[in-house]
Formats: C-alpha cells, structure tokens, sequence
C-alpha cells in the first residue's frame, strides 16, 4: 500500500538526501483569508527555498496524502471550502473516504515522520485550551510531540492558550522546548508573556545535534524549538492580552467548542486588531521558515559528517 505521494520536488530532495522543511496547511485553509493565505505559503515556500532546502507544504487531497504539493495544488487548496481540520484522530478517515484535508502539527508530523523528515516549520503548536480542568481541550500536537521524531520550530505556542499548563504538560511528556536567543518563551504574537523557557539553545546546529543525539538514545519524539517573532514585528502581550481575553469571552458566548476554537478565535483577534495580528502571523511563520531551512542544511550536514543514514 502507498501511503503517500511526493511532488516531483520534494520526490528529487528526498532521492538526493537534501535538506527538506515540512509544512502544514491549515494555516492556509483555517489560519488565514484568500489571497492571503496564497500569498504567505508561496512567500514561505521560496524562504525555504532561498535558505538552501526544498519546501515540503503537506495535505490530503481526494484521499491521498500529498507531501509537498505543486503551485497549482497550492492555488486550489488556498481557495477551497469545506476542508477538513484532520489531526491524528481523522486523518486516516478522511484518506479512506477519498476526502480532503490540512494538515494540522500533528498530522503533518505523522506525515514528515512517514517521509523521512526531521524538521517542519509552523506559526505556532496547538496545546491546554483555557479552562482545560473542565473541558479537557489539550490539542493532539502535545502528544504527537511526544511520539514523532521531528523538530518542530514555532513561535511557541498560539497566545490564546493556557501558557502554564501547555508548559507543564509537554515537561510530563519529555518534550525538549527550546527557546531560541532567549530564556523567555515566546507567546506567538508577543516575544514573551512572562514565562521562562526549559531550555535555551541559540545556534541552528546545536539544536541539530541534540535532535540527532535525542535519536541516538533511543528517545521518543521531536523538539519544540520555540522561536521569537522579530522585535519589530510583534504585538507586545500588554497589548494581546485583553484581545486574547475579548475573543475568548466571544467564542464563550457563541458557544463555540472544539475544533472551531482556534480558527474562531484567531478570525476574532484579526478582527480587533483591525489586522495586524495577521501581519504579525506572516511574519513570524516566514521567521520559523528561514529558521526552519538552518535546522535541516545542517542536520544533513551533521549525518554526513556523523555518517548516519539520511
């Protein structure tokens, strides 16, 4: 059984073992609005592209699973409707029903996992919704962090989450998370809410070495390489914060649940910043790609010189 297809791109890099940066897509299909959403995965693509690796952009389409999709399939996926949201729960579903759906962090883990590759970049990972203690919302990406053997470089994890408790969780798993330049964690829109990171680790190939390290231990899972948007494009938290606190009453009052949280209320804060949260979003996803395409040229650098298996 094939379980997956490679676009003849991402087919070329992974014969020639080169570097490859794993994308998702329900930021294109749930994270932004048209033409945006085309115009932020195509910049993100040759950022990839430019830092010396092949982008590898992940999304079931009529059932098959694509890693790395062709500007056309890019195109009609930016403007299709009613795409699922597929995690680990529904992915195979919705390849079994012929269906199409983005990719979310964890199943475009799973996806790189199945491929071979060890990094993918992203704007930020799932984690404890607010008020977890009675809903029990804690995104499946904590867990797939736990399980899939891939570095994940985000801005930390979406600001509209509970911080704490995300933290904590991903220590109980055994989730290295990293900050990037910087003790503090970053909190997506934000540099910093107030919240000391675990680990921090600076250079692109360190960070590289410990994910081949953590393998060559025979631990389970990535890396959380939490990577602060730049100075000059962040929305300090004093300012997020009573957004973050009016979308989230919003949602609350609309009685939105489940999978519909997170798009909801990032269409919401897009609203109340009168777009700027969007402008930032850009940013720091194409951040984590230039960051992300670093990660990968020298983990194939590292195996070489290591003369470990691609």
């Amino acid at each position: 059984m094939t379980l997956y297809t490679a676009s003849p791109e991402v087919r070329a890099a992974l014969d020639a073992g080169t570097p490859i940066v794993a994308l998702e897509s329900t930021i294109i299909t749930h994270g932004m609005p048209w033409p945006q959403n085309l115009e932020m995965a195509r910049r993100v693509e040759d950022t990839i592209r430019e830092g010396g690796a092949t982008p590898a952009t992940i999304a079931v389409i009529g059932g098959t699973l694509h890693i790395g999709l062709t500007d056309d399939q890019l195109h009609t996926l930016a403007q299709a409707k009613n795409v699922a949201k597929l995690s680990r729960a529904d992915m195979a579903v919705c390849m079994a029903q012929g269906g199409t759906g983005a990719t979310t962090v964890a199943a475009t883990m799973i996806a790189a996992r199945l491929a071979g590759i060890g990094v993918f970049a992203t704007g930020g990972i799932g984690g404890v919704h607010k008020g977890a203690e009675e809903s029990f919302d804690v995104s499946a990406d904590l867990q797939e962090l736990a399980q899939s053997p891939v570095t994940v470089i985000a801005a930390g994890a979406k600001a509209i989450l509970d911080l704490p408790k995300t933290l904590e969780v991903l220590e109980t798993l055994g989730v290295p998370t990293i900050a990037v330049g910087q003790d503090a964690l970053p909190a997506f829109w934000s540099r910093s809410a107030g919240h000391k990171a675990p680990l921090r680790m600076d250079e692109a190939k360190d960070i590289a070495r410990a994910q081949l390290l953590r393998q060559a231990l025979g631990l389970p899972g990535g890396q959380l390489v939490a990577n602060p948007i730049p100075e000059s494009d962040e929305i300090p938290h004093a300012v997020m914060a009573p957004i973050i606190a009016q979308a989230t009453a919003d949602a609350e009052a609309h009685g939105i649940r489940g999978k519909q949280v997170t798009p909801y209320l990032l269409q919401r804060i897009y609203e109340l910043t009168e777009g700027r949260s969007l402008t930032a979003n850009i940013a720091l996803v194409l951040n984590n790609a230039r960051f992300g395409a670093k990660i990968a040229c020298e983990l194939c650098a590292l195996r070489e010189e290591m003369k470990l298996p691609a």
